[in-house]
């Protein structure tokens, strides 16, 4: 008798059972969720899906399975919402069922669930309520946010007048310039553009952000517990997180040394005083992990998607060069050159806004939106969801819905535009998301992203040495359309 060929069947028949239980059981589980592909064991849907381009994929599957479905990332269900009706029924219509956050293991390993981006329940109101509180009063008789903006623009501008009309990359200097203000809101200080610390932690926060928007990303957060083990650019991922946390543990403790409670400089000072008010209570929020967590929440959050943005925006002026030229008129028209452009501005440059509009809804930067889970099970359009199940509310789907938009893949001001050239509203322009986890700085964003703008165009005129015919304002391949091309400009005095 083969012992070894017979000891093979048996571990093959053994595998097969435990397979078929674990398949049963699962299936038990899931009963009455949307349709989808079928997934295979462990791997789920991976080989149905193009990982480095997701946002595609569910625009397929979409087109056989409809706006909700359901995917296998791993051995982990995810429910895709698709289009923005879909999303908003969600979203908007059963707002605390879908308000949840779900897990992201390529982040919790350092983060736990400290912080606003990750935590949930009262945890997550509670400092997302203190944060949003103390960003829209933030200044208290100081300079406010709208004046820390402009003032940043101003070394902005000086810094381009360094490039003497030369071509450059403008990536850098915006992501500089945009992390500055977030860094003087919360820390209390901006940083010279040739700090090396600050130049390392920006290098950090772009090499954390490509890494979990990456396909190696979405195999972490499928296969945790084995992937995090495995040399590459995973560890290099945990030691900039925990460096980066580092970085923030230091300013905690300055801000401590220094902290006058009847002063307080910035976010962490008015933190801290909280903490000392909540120090009576042993279930407050108010502690170090948590505030560590959040600041670099905020400090991601209020860098890298606003100079994206900006550098979408920049390109597409380069391309649709008349575009750039009526956005110009319109602020000669209302600004003129012998002052700044002000938020207020904006009531009266329809034109300009609806341009950044567009800008936002084209450049659809986080396409994926982030995931959310439902926090409780939840009958939805027929299925049966049950609690902790993830879900894609999936933004580009929204962003680019032929149903709301007549030329959802083409860049067109007319989106955002009324017969009378006054700036129409589209309820399915949600850049910043919607319902409970709409982006607590959307406000602080859309202020930049004007600011930022026009007072590039009313300083300067933009020129490329590219044919604008030639210029693709597409984001690079296989980046999940996350990533934006690099290019170079010329920025000349007007």
């Amino acid at each position: 008798m083969d012992f070894g060929g017979a000891g093979t069947l048996l571990l093959a028949f053994g595998v097969t059972c435990l397979f078929c239980l674990l398949t049963w059981m699962k299936n038990r589980k899931w009963t009455g969720m949307p349709p989808g592909p079928t997934p295979l064991p462990l791997i789920g849907n991976l080989l149905q899906l193009n990982i480095w381009e997701l946002p595609e994929s569910f625009s397929k599957l979409s087109q056989t399975y409809g706006s909700t479905f359901t995917v296998y990332l791993g051995n982990r269900p995810a429910i895709i919402l698709h289009g923005y009706d879909a999303v908003k029924e969600a979203l908007i219509d059963n707002a605390d069922a879908f308000a949840d956050r779900t897990k992201f293991p390529a982040l919790e390993s350092v983060f736990k669930d400290y912080g606003i981006l990750l935590s949930n329940g009262e945890r997550w109101k509670q400092l997302r309520r203190f944060s949003m509180k103390t960003m829209r009063n933030f200044g208290m008789g100081k300079r406010s946010v709208e004046e820390r903006i402009q003032e940043e623009v101003r070394y902005l501008g000086e810094e381009i007048k360094k490039k003497k009309g030369l071509p450059f990359d403008p990536t850098y200097l915006l992501t500089l310039a945009v992390s500055n203000i977030i860094c003087s809101i919360v820390f209390g200080e901006r940083f010279e553009y040739e700090d090396k610390k600050f130049l390392g932690l920006l290098q950090m926060v772009k090499e954390i952000f490509a890494v979990v928007t990456s396909f190696q990303g979405q195999l972490l957060n499928a296969f945790p517990n084995l992937l995090r083990f495995i040399p590459g650019s995973y560890q290099k991922l945990y030691r900039d997180l925990t460096k980066l946390k580092g970085f923030v543990m230091e300013k905690v403790k300055e801000h401590q040394e220094t902290l006058d409670e009847n002063c307080p400089r910035d976010f962490i000072d008015c933190y801290l005083i909280k903490m000392e008010q909540e120090k009576g209570n042993p279930d407050t929020e108010f502690h170090h992990e948590n505030l560590c967590v959040s600041v670099i929440n905020l400090f991601f959050g209020g860098t890298e998607t606003t100079s994206t943005t900006l550098k979408y925006g920049l390109r597409i002026l380069l391309k649709y060069p008349d575009i750039a030229e009526k956005i110009q008129q319109e602020i000669d028209s209302v600004v003129g050159q012998n002052r700044c452009p002000s938020v207020e501005d904006r009531r009266e440059m329809p034109y300009t806004e609806a341009v950044i509009h567009e800008i936002q809804r084209f450049a659809d930067i986080v396409p994926l939106n982030l995931p959310h889970a439902v926090s409780e099970t939840i009958t939805f359009r027929g299925y049966t969801i049950p609690q902790g199940t993830t879900v894609f509310p999936v933004l580009t789907s929204v962003l680019k819905d032929p149903k709301y938009f007549k030329n959802p893949m083409e860049f067109d001001v007319d989106h955002f535009l009324d017969n009378d050239g006054s700036l129409k509203k589209n309820e399915a322009f949600i850049p910043f998301s919607a319902g409970k986890r709409i982006c607590p700085g959307e406000g602080m964003a859309r202020m930049e992203i004007f600011l930022f703008l026009t007072t590039i165009l009313q300083k300067f005129n933009l020129k490329s040495d590219m044919d604008p015919s030639t210029i693709d304002i597409t984001p690079q391949p296989l980046t999940n359309g996350t990533i934006s091309r690099p290019y170079e400009l010329v920025l000349t005095s007007r």
